[in-house]
């Protein structure tokens, strides 16, 4: 049996709303509207991303992705390994592959996948998969902690107008 997820605390919504900050930055500067954090044991911000995929013309160019490139360049695993990835929208597979090779411990994202799915539709720009990130993490070899989805409505927010199912 596993034990009950450890509920959200204020530093989680705190930081998570970030993100959602950081989505609409992406947002406004022509990205997809999707943000990322990673915060270190003490809950402060050792980094931000935000998704590149139109600024810099790389498909997967995803704040996450973008943001565990960084992590894994500046941290090692171990110390990853207590530090928590904040993302304003579940992290889509590769992302979550991401998250898992760098050596992070936890996630915390507002949308989930499969929300961002139904919001989105087929748009060509975001394919988006129904994969939600337990199930890749449960593939690897060390656990990865999940909180989320958490503050859907204010993560789904960024999105409107966007995507042209919208």
């Amino acid at each position: 049996m596993t034990a009950p997820p450890i509920p959200a605390t204020d530093t989680d919504l705190q930081l998570l709303r970030r993100t959602i900050e950081l989505a609409q930055q992406s947002r406004a500067r022509g990205d997809h509207p999707f943000g990322a954090l990673l915060a270190g044991p003490d809950g402060s911000i050792l980094l931000e991303a935000m998704n590149t995929c139109t600024t810099e013309g790389d498909r997967t160019g995803h704040a996450e992705r973008n943001l565990m490139t960084e992590a894994s360049k500046l941290y090692t695993a171990e110390f990853l390994s207590g530090c928590t990835m904040y993302t304003s929208a579940e992290p889509c597979a590769m992302c979550s592959g991401s998250v898992y090779w760098a050596g992070v411990g936890r996630v915390v994202h507002g949308l989930s996948e499969q929300a961002l799915k139904d919001l989105i539709g087929p748009d060509p720009e975001n394919l988006t998969m129904d994969l939600p990130c337990v199930q890749v993490f449960a593939s690897g070899q060390r656990r990865v902690e999940v909180l989320g989805p958490l503050l859907s409505e204010e993560s789904a927010i960024v999105h409107n107008g966007f995507w042209s199912g919208l």
